[in-house]
């Protein structure tokens, strides 16, 4: 048989907000274990929970953001299950009357074509505790709970099974991600915990409708893991059906160290968690007037905002894609652009999307972290426009930027890199080129014309590379006409 993956990402965003979904207790990242835990939290007998109306808020955005349909009226479940992170042995969640249906978001695909994603649902729920199995590099024989985050929002975002690659699944959560981030309702930062991705993978044969057995792959904490643990799967089960015949529907882990997924258990159905209303809480009622007020306070997304920076600023398609991809970074390329206007957006996107991004790269810095600041690149840009130094020695300089932080201004002053743009003395300089390479001039008068390259290479040498080389350039075809 040739068989064809099917895939859905169940995707957890913490919320910011700076207390609990139920207690007031922080939601800060990196505190010492179970010092930000209350009753509420938890569990203790008679205490009553009390919901955090920034979380519903931020929930309600996201849901506007990917097209969502908002319910006005939905309730909460008590979800049950006994686990030792867990010390209510339930988690309040929502079952049958979520907040947010039928959503959709749009993909690019491998052959850089766009595909809609459907999304099933967004719905808001506590988050468990923390199992710690070692401290530092010792492994423990024992476990020890951490409830810091019991209790902590989270938003779960249920994809339908319309993904049919790793690459596209790693497409989709990268667009979510930044929705996510644009509409400032989480950080997303897969290390702190507060974006988790479990993926449901199934297998059935091309041109079938029907859907074939899942298994879910939890623990998926990169995207790096998503895509792995994806096409690892594929295979798993691609061996499996054509060994063995089937495939059980089960949870399992996905192994970072050995590239594995590995059985965890067999796979609960709704059932079994026991379903039913939280009675210590009361249904969501969300009014008219306050959906149209959190729909207008919705900022630019990544989509609309592409589309401005094609139109407005004449970027490529690519080049918008790679800005709009980071909020940050966007807001870089922005910055940069208020300084220079429109005529240097360009020059400014080729700087961050090569040179800026590069730089990032190998030293691991976010664009929150460049040394090199949007005002001072935009100077940068504005000393090669204005001919003060060539485009080769402003590799120098931004390389002296990003290594220091100092203005360009500075850098070229005290370095003494002005570049010389007066014409007597470059022609002297051309002249004497000419002059000690005979062979090059015959060869250009040959009709070779790339043979001008290496009379260049002297003249810019000549001037220790401060020669405007576009003088250079007309100035040596003129004497070599």
């Amino acid at each position: 048989m040739i068989l064809e993956p099917v895939i859905g990402l169940e995707v957890h965003v913490q919320l910011k907000t700076e207390s609990k979904l139920f207690c007031r207790c922080s939601t800060a990242f990196g505190a010492e274990p179970n010092s930000q835990i209350c009753p509420i939290c938890c569990g203790h007998p008679g205490v009553l929970p009390v919901l955090n109306k920034k979380a519903v808020e931020l929930l309600v955005k996201a849901g506007l953001g990917v097209g969502c349909e908002i319910v006005s009226h939905s309730l909460f479940a008590r979800k049950q299950y006994f686990y030792p992170d867990l010390p209510k042995a339930y988690q309040i969640s929502q079952y049958d009357k979520p907040l947010a249906i039928n959503g959709h978001l749009t993909i690019t695909t491998p052959d850089g074509k766009p595909k809609v994603i459907r999304i099933h649902r967004i719905h808001l729920e506590e988050d468990a505790g923390k199992l710690l199995h070692a401290i530092g590099s010792r492994e423990l024989d024992y476990s020890l709970v951490d409830l810091n985050r019991a209790c902590v929002p989270l938003a779960e975002c249920v994809s339908e099974p319309d993904l049919s690659s790793p690459e596209e699944a790693y497409s989709y959560l990268t667009t979510l991600k930044a929705i996510f981030q644009y509409l400032d309702i989480s950080d997303c930062d897969m290390e702190k915990g507060s974006l988790r991705c479990d993926a449901n993978v199934s297998l059935r044969p091309v041109g079938h409708k029907q859907l074939g057995t899942k298994a879910e792959i939890k623990n998926l904490n990169s995207f790096k893991a998503v895509k792995e643990s994806i096409l690892y799967e594929i295979k798993r089960q691609t061996e499996v059906l054509n060994t063995q015949g089937r495939v059980i529907q089960e949870t399992r882990l996905w192994d970072d160290q050995k590239s594995v997924t590995v059985s965890m258990r067999s796979k609960e159905e709704a059932h079994d968690y026991r379903y039913f209303p939280e009675p210590d809480l009361i249904p969501i009622q969300l009014t008219k007037d306050y959906l149209d007020q959190v729909r207008v306070s919705l900022p630019e997304l990544p989509d609309k905002k592409k589309d401005r920076f094609v139109t407005d600023y004449k970027l490529t398609d690519y080049d918008a894609t790679v800005l709009v991809g980071d909020q940050a970074l966007a807001q870089y390329f922005e910055d940069a652009t208020s300084v220079l206007g429109a005529q240097g957006a360009k020059p400014a996107c080729n700087w961050i999307t090569t040179e800026l991004l590069g730089k990032l790269k190998s030293s691991k810095k976010s664009i929150q972290e460049s040394p090199v600041s949007p005002r001072y690149l935009a100077q940068l840009v504005v000393l090669i426009q204005e001919g003060t130094i060539s485009g080769k020695t402003a590799k120098d300089v931004f390389s002296e930027m990003f290594d220091t932080g100092r203005a360009p201004e500075a850098i070229v002053k005290a370095r003494g890199l002005v570049q010389v743009g007066d014409t007597a003395t470059i022609e002297k300089w051309c002249e004497e080129a000419i002059a000690e390479m005979p062979k090059a001039v015959e060869e250009y008068k040959g009709g070779k014309e790339r043979a001008i390259g290496s009379i260049v290479g002297l003249v810019m040498k000549k001037s220790r590379g401060k020669a405007n080389p576009q003088l250079v350039n007309e100035i040596l075809k003129k004497k070599l006409a």
